[in-house]
């Protein structure tokens, strides 16, 4: 059936190497590394271990899920042929952040995958900037990271940022939600003899050379007005504003009594799109959902509905009444579209008690 051992390296010394991956990778199993840029590579080279590595993959895709696909094929052909089980060496701890590993856990074709350890370097790394995890944090990966998936509330750890072009991409993303002088860390070699914390601005993390497999970005937590770029603030001031010790005046309000206003904002609203105005089309925009905010707070204070039935609602809608953009569905034109659009609400009529 063929057998594959997964260990991790370690984040980086010979020292951070848990002594049964050591004995592990020793022993007479052939072996496979994803990558030899590591440092306890060269120590177990000295050493005289025979390994094959990947690196040549990644030299010849630009994708990196490519990169990793290959790499699983290969591993399980690898296994298929041979009756004693390989090893498969990743950095870090195979579990924390390893694609490959993911992959492979999802495509083994009858190969037994059997996860034997190592160390991840997050313990190191809370150490080197010093913070206690309890108080939340969040893991991201600097090739797939997403704007709306960052807590700014909490510790963020971006990982795999190799090089100034990674960093760049992560400082856009990063600066849409955080002040551009946010003051943020590049440790690099957490917890080895080569460990090393650069702070600066966020604006300044692109300014590295060279490339940089141990480097992760550490972003610390913003305070609530700080986090201006965030719905859940808003929702968080909202609910102030409109509970039991918020402002006397919303608390006086109705859906009725509210609707002049929400009448008059989408009046100035739609005034400042005709003037093309962009400054006042944003605040407008902002006075607009600041009255849906004094309905769905009105509906929670009365127990009739909430903010998350509202979205909930939305949500169901846009995903329900997009099948051309999340489920495939062909749509070519305008007129085709519209058809889908009929059917989609034609069957929600009918599905309604």
């Amino acid at each position: 059936m063929g057998e594959i051992l997964v260990v991790g390296l370690g984040p980086g010394d010979i020292e951070q190497l848990p002594f049964g991956v050591y004995q592990l990778l020793k022993a007479d199993y052939p072996v496979y590394l994803r990558t030899k840029l590591h440092p306890v590579v060269a120590n177990l080279e000295e050493e005289n271990l025979q390994f094959t590595s990947f690196d040549e993959i990644y030299e010849a895709n630009d994708q990196f899920e490519n990169v990793y696909e290959t790499i699983v094929g290969k591993l399980i052909d690898s296994a298929q042929k041979t009756e004693k089980p390989i090893v498969y060496a990743v950095p870090g701890h195979p579990m924390v952040a390893e694609k490959s590993v993911q992959l492979l856990l999802a495509n083994t074709k009858g190969i037994q995958v059997t996860i034997k350890g190592g160390k991840s370097f997050l313990d190191d790394f809370f150490q080197a900037v010093k913070i206690d995890p309890v108080e939340g944090f969040q893991l991201l990966d600097a090739l797939a990271l997403r704007q709306d998936e960052i807590q700014m509330s909490q510790h963020v750890i971006i990982m795999q940022v190799f090089n100034e072009f990674i960093a760049s991409d992560v400082k856009l993303t990063l600066m849409e939600i955080y002040p551009d002088d946010h003051q943020v860390a590049l440790v690099h070699s957490a917890g080895s003899k080569e460990e090393q914390i650069d702070w600066l601005p966020l604006y300044e993390i692109d300014r590295m050379e060279g490339v940089h497999n141990l480097t992760s970005l550490y972003v610390p937590p913003l305070e609530l007005d700080e986090r201006v770029a965030s719905f859940a603030t808003l929702q968080t001031y909202m609910d102030a504003i409109t509970g039991e010790n918020g402002d006397i005046w919303i608390q006086e309000q109705t859906h009725e009594i509210l609707i002049p206003y929400l009448k008059e904002e989408t009046a100035e609203l739609i005034q400042a799109i005709e003037n093309e105005d962009t400054e006042n089309t944003i605040e407008e925009l902002g006075d607009v959902l600041m009255q849906v905010l004094y309905h769905t707070g009105f509906g929670e204070r009365e127990g009739y509905f909430t903010l998350e039935d509202v979205l909930t609602t939305l949500n169901k809608k846009l995903r329900r009444r997009h099948p051309h953009v999340f489920d495939g569905v062909e749509i070519n034109t305008i007129e085709e579209l519209d058809k889908l659009w009929q059917k989609i609400k034609a069957e929600e009529k009918r599905e309604q008690p």
